[in-house]
């Protein structure tokens, strides 16, 4: 056997170990019926965690950290009482103070790392909405019949997807051997440089399938960086503020929209320069990401991934603010991730009827097959895969790839239309902004539920505007209106919710093949949805197609309700236990628990209180 699973330290106990069975017994990561979130430290008497951490200081060549990885290890056993334990000085213990009543209190190379990830993301939104106002004229440039009975309305509609569909394909799925081989930092890189020469040349094209060949290498770029920067930011924040930091994707998504629409609006009286300025314009943000992505610290969960503990350690020191915090997450990060991959397999280790079985051949297909093998593992992949497919089921991205072609069907004018799509662009980064705290106050689900009935309402109300008489100009307004309503209610739930969620959802050494599924399946719908689109609106009316959508946020609405669990406010190895617990279980308590307990209090207004379904030992 590869020494490396030959689980040192904590983990031996936990597997062989008999008392440490005995303590466990109810928690299994495929299976937790007792819905337990369970500290892996908790059973330890300090005589064996200070054995433990002895082993583990020796084997990963830390023995001069031994002593402060040791303060460490007491406070991840017992975060609590960390003001009893030993040597641990006054700053370090107002340092573990301000977790809890200064959590933005943070240091500035974890700032960097967020502010260079919203830069990533600024990139993907202006990346989208550069052919929106491109849309209004390069076609007839490349003499194609716009009419939309025309088969050339087909071709905008490819053109249009390639970007998705390149990424779906094919940029997300790079991400995984790129991540392994460049790391996290890295695979950024590559993927701004994509960005970077992918845009230049969409605005020098010549011809249509130039164009399209260009879009496709900017998916690639995008889904690289899609499955990636989400990660990066999950992996290196804290439990307490990770989705705050993380949804930072989407909120820079929403402030990349915006300079797209402000780019299109500035630029679309150039003449015929307008459009090749409007896809080149996205150029901008690539510059300061490809040159900024070097300065942050790589990923720690990435080094210890390659066992490289003291490159870990040196990260995790730059991302808190003292040595000794540093010290208790890469130590609790080790005891999680080692029970993790005995438990649920690191890609070459797998499960036959309780069994470990290890291969060094066949990682990637592996860990591929096992997001719908491993119970605890596919749980995560249903969930991550339902945030992602209902932000396309919502309709956001017809508004965003579509929106001045649709005023323009409600009688706008050009300059009209780009006006109305620029303040869309607007309200959607601004309404993003509450999400930076109720995302980890409220809690990811709880947003979903409560935005989604808004956007389905919202976007009805639109589609029937459509009958108020053209020549009115409450025709106009009132579309406009309900439009900027839906993206108010959009911006601060399933907007920044999918990509943070999907983050954060997987196991260590399924991370990157699980992210890259989840971006895959959300950025496939987004080019299908572009491609039909324009012919769905065509044979449905505007009406009927804006309705159409309104339905598909019910049925996104359900599938949340029944399908997706909390994981607020849960360090990533956490949620290992939140995942465990059986879908009948979670959907059982849905409908038998959550509906009666929401009819008494909300409808009947009845002072009742709902039993958790998660329970957490007094000691954590």
């Amino acid at each position: 056997m590869d020494e490396r699973k030959g689980s040192l330290g904590l983990t031996r106990r936990l597997h062989s170990g008999r008392s440490a069975e005995e303590a466990l017994k109810g928690v299994d990561l495929n299976c937790n019926v007792e819905a337990l979130i369970e500290n892996p430290l908790n059973h330890l008497t300090p005589e064996q965690l200070q054995r433990d951490v002895r082993a583990f200081t020796r084997e990963k060549g830390l023995d001069e950290y031994a002593e402060l990885l040791e303060r460490g290890a007491q406070i991840a056993k017992d975060p609590q009482f960390f003001e009893a334990i030993s040597g641990v000085t006054d700053r370090e213990k107002q340092a573990l103070r301000d977790e809890r009543s200064r959590r933005f209190r943070q240091p500035r190379a974890l700032y960097l790392t967020i502010v260079i990830c919203s830069i990533g993301a600024a990139v993907q939104g202006w990346d989208q909405t550069g052919s929106n106002g491109a849309n209004l004229n390069w076609p007839q440039d490349f003499g194609l019949n716009t009419n939309r009975k025309s088969n050339d309305f087909w071709i905008l509609g490819l053109v249009n997807a390639a970007p998705y569909l390149a990424a779906s394909v094919i940029g997300c799925w790079l991400s995984h051997p790129l991540n392994y081989y460049l790391g996290r930092r890295g695979v950024v890189f590559v993927a701004a440089w994509f960005c970077f020469f992918s845009v230049l040349g969409s605005a020098c094209t010549q011809t249509w399938v130039q164009l399209f060949v260009c879009r496709l290498l900017l998916g690639i770029g995008m889904g690289t960086k899609a499955s990636t920067i989400p990660v990066l930011a999950a992996e290196s924040s804290p439990a307490s503020i990770r989705g705050s930091l993380v949804m930072g994707w989407q909120l820079w998504v929403a402030f990349g929209i915006f300079l797209g629409f402000s780019a299109n609006l500035v630029l679309y009286q150039l003449g015929d320069l307008a459009w090749r300025l409007q896809l080149g314009s996205a150029v901008i943000p690539a510059i300061p990401l490809i040159i900024g992505i070097y300065f942050c610290p790589e990923s720690p969960r990435w080094y210890i991934k390659k066992h490289r503990y003291d490159d870990a350690f040196k990260s995790l020191r730059r991302l808190r603010n003292t040595p000794l915090q540093a010290a208790r997450d890469l130590y609790y990060i080790h005891a999680q991730v080692r029970l993790e991959e005995l438990m649920l397999g690191d890609g070459d280790i797998t499960l036959s009827e309780g069994k470990q079985q290890y291969s060094s051949s066949g990682r990637y297909a592996n860990r591929f097959v096992q997001l719908f093998t491993i119970a605890r593992i596919r749980r995560a992949t249903l969930a991550a895969s339902v945030v992602m497919i209902a932000q396309q089921m919502c309709g956001i991205n017809i508004m965003a790839f579509y929106s001045s072609t649709l005023f323009t069907d409600a009688n706008a004018s050009e300059r009209s239309a780009l006006l109305v799509s620029w303040g869309f662009g607007l309200i959607n980064f601004v309404f993003a902004l509450p999400a930076v705290r109720s995302i980890d106050r409220f809690g990811r689900r709880n947003l979903l539920l409560f935005t989604f009935p808004h956007m389905a309402w919202t976007l009805l109300a639109a589609g029937f505007c459509f009958y108020i008489p053209n020549d009115s100009p409450a025709h106009l307004g009132m579309i406009t209106l309900f439009v900027y309503l839906f993206a108010a209610f959009y911006s601060p739930g399933e907007g920044p919710v999918p990509f943070t969620y999907s983050a954060e959802a997987f196991p260590l050494f399924h991370r990157e093949v699980g992210m890259s599924l989840a971006v895959s399946i959300n950025l496939f719908w987004a080019g299908v949805l572009t491609v039909v689109y324009p012919k769905m609106s065509d044979a449905l009316t505007p009406t009927g197609a804006i309705g159409f959508f309104a339905g598909l946020n019910i049925i996104a609405f359900l599938m949340i309700f029944l399908w997706v669990p909390e994981t607020k406010q849960r360090t990533l190895e956490e949620l290992d236990y939140i995942f465990a617990v059986p879908t009948s279980k979670h959907m059982h308590y849905q409908v038998a628990k959550v509906l009666p307990y929401s009819f008494k209090r909300y409808i009947l207004r009845r002072d009742v209180e709902l039993e958790p379904l998660y329970k957490f030992p007094s000691t954590l």
